[in-house]
């Protein structure tokens, strides 16, 4: 058995932290008391406070050294070997996130690689036995939904910029007041379904005291997806190249600061 605890950010001074605040209740906060509650496994372990079997270590034959993100990578091996993999909420530890968009940028770009790169790993165990682990394959196809929505974002947000010159240069006003008002409110459904699932997430993550970062909610979700759809879109290609043995699972950390705020700032 592993357990891994509930992250909360350390450093909330500027825009950027208190941003991660809202989305690390949202990743932890929900998605892993969901993932853990309803279907018995979870995505990842946090990867600064992880509890380990040395068995369980051994047994997987310990951390994938070709992977940027073995924190992903090892949470899947362990349960592909029937070990129980578990989130304990009520454990806090605070971690350092990235105080500027060079390294946040940098950070997601590993996580998106990584978690590529896990998808493809266990590709061609889901589609043999999707029957074996339902709570593994229904992960799975959560992942390979988020991977089309990068790819299925870029498309669509070129064919919208070629259809607004198209209908601009032909004097097509009409059009192009219905492509704005058609994306509007696909953008608002979206927006709306976000604010109920933060708002959760924030209620009952750490008892509520979070509650108060939630009106940074909306640059999490304009901002940070459109950070996730561009990560997950460049480093396809690079994460195909290391499944096929030619990649490299080093990575830099964030840069880290001397000095912490406190967490009830």
């Amino acid at each position: 058995m592993e357990v891994t605890a509930n992250m909360d950010v350390q450093n909330r001074s500027r825009l950027i932290g208190k941003s991660q605040t809202v989305e690390f209740s949202s990743i932890v906060g929900i998605i892993k008391r969901t993932q853990q509650g309803v279907l018995g496994v979870i995505y990842a372990y946090s990867g600064a406070n992880t509890m380990y079997r040395k068995e369980a270590l051994m047994d997987v034959g310990l951390f994938r050294q070709d992977r940027a993100t073995e924190d992903i990578s090892i949470a899947w091996d362990h349960q592909a070997q029937g070990w129980l993999s578990l989130f304990a909420p009520e454990i806090m530890f605070f971690m350092e996130v990235p105080q500027s968009l060079k390294m946040l940028y940098r950070q997601r770009k590993r996580w998106a690689k990584g978690g590529t790169e896990v998808w493809l790993t266990n590709f061609k165990t889901v589609l043999r036995r999707p029957f074996k682990d339902i709570g593994r394959t229904i992960m799975f196809i959560d992942q390979s939904l988020s991977i089309i929505w990068a790819f299925f974002f870029w498309i669509s947000s070129f064919v919208f910029i070629v259809n607004l010159l198209r209908y601009g240069l032909a004097g097509n006003y009409e059009r192009i007041y219905h492509m704005f008002t058609m994306a509007f409110v696909f953008v608002c459904f979206e927006m709306i379904a976000g604010v109920f699932q933060l708002a959760a997430s924030l209620i009952a993550d750490d008892s509520g005291r979070k509650l108060k970062y939630f009106m940074f909610a909306p640059l999490y979700m304009l901002f940070y997806w459109i950070i996730n759809a561009v990560t997950i879109a460049t480093t396809f290609p690079v994460a195909v190249k290391t499944i096929l043995g030619h990649g490299s699972g080093v990575w830099v950390s964030p840069e880290r600061q001397t000095h912490f705020q406190s967490s009830d700032d």
